[in-house]
């Protein structure tokens, strides 16, 4: 072969050679672009409100009636030896059984009885009661008693006294151990149940109730899992979700401290399924 033709050939070989990236073991190029990184569990970053993907939408209520001068208070609870409960509230500043003004212009479910409390006990699904003496049965055990006053459209008064928390043991159950009181603790509210007709289904109140402390970007913060989105919450208000589907939905809400990791308490995580579903309901 002709020295120079040899040349020019092997100085074609090696620009092709050199254009081509080197192959992996695991058949990759070596150039190729690392995989996309997903964000660590008990990473604080939430995505700013609102919140969209798909056709699912979530973000912050506005337009509530503020009640800064409510009050709920409670004297001595009475227990029976089989764990009844006597309830009697002093409700002020504060009517149950009304409407809340603006309800019709929130779009959430709402009462047709009105304003009521939510009882709570040990983080359980909430009882809604329209006046302020009621009875309750309590389970054997260690029994962390909360109550808030509740707009029609189940959305919790948050002013600092329109709740009430105690705790009681009723017998028949053991290690069931007292609840600090004093710590921080995160209680879920809504969503609940069945959420029936268009008026109903197509927005949802998210809502729960945080004991001493709040939220903020630098503190404390809930992370709430809706099916497959997740978000973080930096502020305790009350969110609006939209574009949920019909059928079940579950919301899981974890209580985290600066750091991202969950705070201790016994009703750290929640999760709660709810269902949409058409026709008619009173909520």
């Amino acid at each position: 072969m002709n020295r120079s033709i040899y040349i020019g050939f092997m100085t074609v070989i090696a620009f092709l050679l050199m254009g081509c990236p080197a192959k992996e073991n695991n058949g990759e190029t070596a150039d190729a672009k690392p995989p996309v990184q997903t964000v660590p569990e008990g990473h604080l970053a939430g995505t700013p409100l609102p919140y969209e993907q798909d056709a699912f939408r979530i973000y912050p209520l506005e337009g509530s009636q503020d009640y800064p001068e409510a009050q709920l208070s409670h004297g001595p609870l009475e227990v029976s030896e089989t764990g009844e409960a006597a309830f009697n509230f002093e409700v002020t500043n504060y009517l149950l059984g009304d409407q809340t003004p603006g309800a019709d212009g929130i779009l959430l479910a709402n009462s047709a009885k009105g304003q009521h409390i939510h009882l709570i006990v040990n983080n359980g699904p909430y009882s809604a009661h329209y006046d302020g003496a009621f009875n309750k049965q309590l389970d054997p055990g260690n029994n962390v008693i909360l109550a808030f006053l509740s707009r029609s459209y189940h959305e919790s008064v948050k002013n600092g006294h329109a709740f009430y928390i105690t705790q009681t043991n009723v017998a028949g159950a053991e290690g069931s151990e007292p609840v600090d009181l004093n710590a921080p603790h995160m209680f879920y509210s809504r969503p609940k149940g069945e959420y029936k007709g268009e008026a109903n289904t197509q927005r949802v109140l998210l809502d729960f109730f945080i004991l001493n402390g709040s939220l903020t970007p630098d503190d404390k913060r809930v992370r709430a899992t809706i099916n497959e989105h997740v978000v973080v919450l930096d502020q305790w208000i009350p969110y609006v979700m939209e574009g949920l589907p019909m059928g079940e939905n579950t919301v899981k809400l974890e209580f985290l401290d600066s750091q991202g990791q969950l705070i201790p308490s016994p009703f750290n995580p929640v999760e709660r399924t709810f269902t949409l579903s058409p026709g008619d309901a009173e909520m």
